[in-house]
């Protein structure tokens, strides 16, 4: 009677997590974001179709990552990290091609970086899976906006074409026989850019009220214990 193998399954690797497809198309977004860079002093339309570029690829490593069944806690760190860079990057340009909206283009990275950082921490806080899975008790606004793939890329993608069209503006003349399309587009996307630094807003107050009641509940308990003893306060999370 002959005993029938089965084939050795490789070992999963930090490497082989690097190499997968959907975090492939993130380092390609990664390449394209660092080429308008490189060409947005002197070249725009070269950075306007590398930014596009990007941007429409940020659609396709989530597709990618369910359907090849490749959903990683670092696919989705880098993901937002790329988001939070590449519009940094562009709104530091912003500021200094129109120096009279220096401190409100700051303020809308502030917001960003810091609405995104709280949230993501508070959702790996909760044991989600993702930042975008949002609790049922969560702000209806947060959880339409998460809970559907392409009302959330609309609105990403609709706020970094008002943001990329503002330089656009800036570089080109009036002239220019697409000038009055590039105006016409930024006052289409300039209502999705108003909605979503909202959202940004709500996702910040959001995350900020459930970071505290988590801090309530732990001194609760610990209180109810009978320990009393108050946990330092550095942000990170005890390793046992």
């Amino acid at each position: 009677m002959s005993v029938e193998l089965k084939p050795k399954v490789k070992e999963l690797t930090p490497n082989d997590v690097f190499l997968f497809i959907p975090n492939l198309i993130g380092y390609s977004r990664i390449i394209f974001a660092g080429l308008s860079l490189y060409t947005m002093k002197t070249h725009p339309f070269w950075t306007f179709t590398f930014y596009f570029i990007s941007c429409i690829l940020d659609a396709f490593d989530g597709t990618a990552a369910r359907a090849f069944n490749q959903c990683t806690k670092f696919g989705a760190v880098l993901d937002m990290v790329t988001d939070r860079c590449t519009t940094t990057c562009l709104l530091c340009y912003l500021s200094q091609i129109y120096p009279s909206y220096f401190l409100l283009f700051q303020l809308l990275i502030s917001l960003d970086i810091s609405s995104h950082y709280m949230h993501m921490y508070s959702s790996l806080n909760s044991g989600a899976k993702s930042h975008k899975i949002v609790d049922e008790n969560s702000n209806p606004i947060l959880k339409a906006y998460y809970s559907n793939n392409t009302v959330l890329f609309l609105f990403c993608f609709g706020n970094e074409s008002f943001f990329i069209l503002l330089y656009l503006l800036k570089m080109v003349t009036q002239e220019f026989a697409y000038y009055n399309l590039i105006l016409f587009a930024t006052v289409i996307c300039f209502p999705i850019c108003i909605i979503k630094q909202s959202i940004n807003l709500i996702q910040f107050i959001g995350a900020s009220k459930y970071l505290a009641q988590v801090d309530v509940e732990e001194r609760e308990m610990k209180n109810s214990a009978g320990n009393g003893i108050v946990a330092p306060c550095s942000g990170v999370p005890k390793k046992e």
